[in-house]
């Protein structure tokens, strides 16, 4: 028996991989399909194999990838599939607008340098990448009646492929696509300062693109400062580390940056070590502007409940402190006003206030 979620209300989402919210039967038919090897052969062995229960290192955490990932990457059927499964996965978790986000260059096989995943060379480029996405992501959103907008990556290890990112994120702006952001390694010592990077970045301000910017999850709040000060980053993706420099942390407070909590996940790659306060507890009793969020659920073996749960049971959080950070995660959503209002107006009809 499943439990009742302990928030169920509409919900947001505002930072979650699709390469990380993938269901395992998925990737199974794709990979007998494609005869493309699995470490597993059924359901439960797989989400084992893939799945997380107690903290790995990042290191260990990215290495999950490589078991999956070939066997959807360069696949336009497994590809569309993918992005429609999501907005099902989430109509069932009661997230009434989700931001999904993904690297489309780590799901190509053509013009791409280096080819990822060792995939043979193909004839799927980054940008049909993101055609089909949008195409799934619509026909998901037409079936399941959940707002859904993407997030293009770019990737912290690979700055040459920042420029098309951001060319991407112009291109289909009025198909599901609102905005830019950085993954991966942060650990490379200022990567947010390598040249593709802040000239894609440059370009997004330039060009109305909004912008987020993974840091402080696992590296020195330096990087939230070149994120913030660098790279005109909106939000910040998790952003625990910030609490470390107090006067940035307070300046941040000061002018309502946004941060996109994932709790569950935060345990698993030892971003939060346990027995310490976790940020979202600072977070919440300072006030701050906060989002829960899922981050990778294929790997966390989670929903967005997992969560909620955390933060509940461990962390005294309480219905109107859940109300509180879904209503400021409308408010910085990536959508337009009319359709922020629309949403705001949703949440608040819901929760009654």
């Amino acid at each position: 028996m499943s439990q009742s979620p302990v928030f169920d209300k509409p919900k947001v989402e505002l930072h979650v991989h699709l390469d990380g919210a993938i269901k395992p039967e998925t990737i199974l038919f794709y990979g007998k399909k494609r005869g493309i090897p699995l470490p597993a052969d059924t359901v439960e062995e797989l989400q084992n194999i893939i799945g997380m229960d107690h903290p790995l290192s990042l290191p260990e955490f990215l290495k999950k990838f490589e078991y999956y990932m070939p066997a959807i990457a360069g696949d336009r059927e497994a590809i569309k599939r993918v992005a429609y499964e999501f907005v099902e996965m989430k109509a069932k978790e009661g997230v009434v607008y989700v931001e999904v986000r993904y690297s489309p260059h780590l799901l190509a096989n053509s013009k791409v340098k280096p080819i990822p995943w060792n995939q043979a060379e193909g004839d799927l480029t980054p940008d049909e990448v993101v055609f089909l996405v949008n195409q799934g992501l619509q026909e998901g959103e037409r079936d399941f009646h959940v707002k859904v907008r993407s997030i293009l990556c770019c990737m912290r290890h690979m700055p040459n492929w920042s420029p098309e990112v951001v060319e991407l994120c112009k291109k289909y702006r009025h198909q599901t696509v609102v905005a830019i952001d950085l993954a991966g390694d942060e650990t490379i010592v200022d990567s947010s300062l390598l040249p593709g990077h802040v000239e894609a970045y440059n370009e997004a301000v330039k060009s109305g693109i909004h912008r987020t910017v993974h840091a402080g999850e696992v590296g020195p709040p330096s990087v939230v400062q070149q994120a913030v000060d660098v790279l005109h980053a909106e939000r910040i993706g998790h952003g625990y580390h910030t609490l470390e420099d107090p006067a940035l942390y307070s300046k941040l407070l000061r002018e309502n940056m946004h941060f996109e909590v994932c709790p569950w996940s935060s345990y698993l790659t030892g971003a939060w070590k346990q027995g310490t306060e976790h940020a979202v507890v600072r977070f919440k009793n300072d006030k701050a502007n906060y989002s829960l969020n899922t981050d990778d659920p294929l790997i966390f073996k989670s929903t967005i409940d997992t969560d909620y749960r955390m933060v509940k049971t461990q962390m005294n959080f309480t219905e109107e402190e859940f109300m509180r950070l879904n209503i400021n995660a409308a408010n910085s959503s990536f959508l337009p006003d009319n359709e922020k209002k629309e949403l705001l107006d949703q949440l608040h009809k819901a929760y009654q206030k």
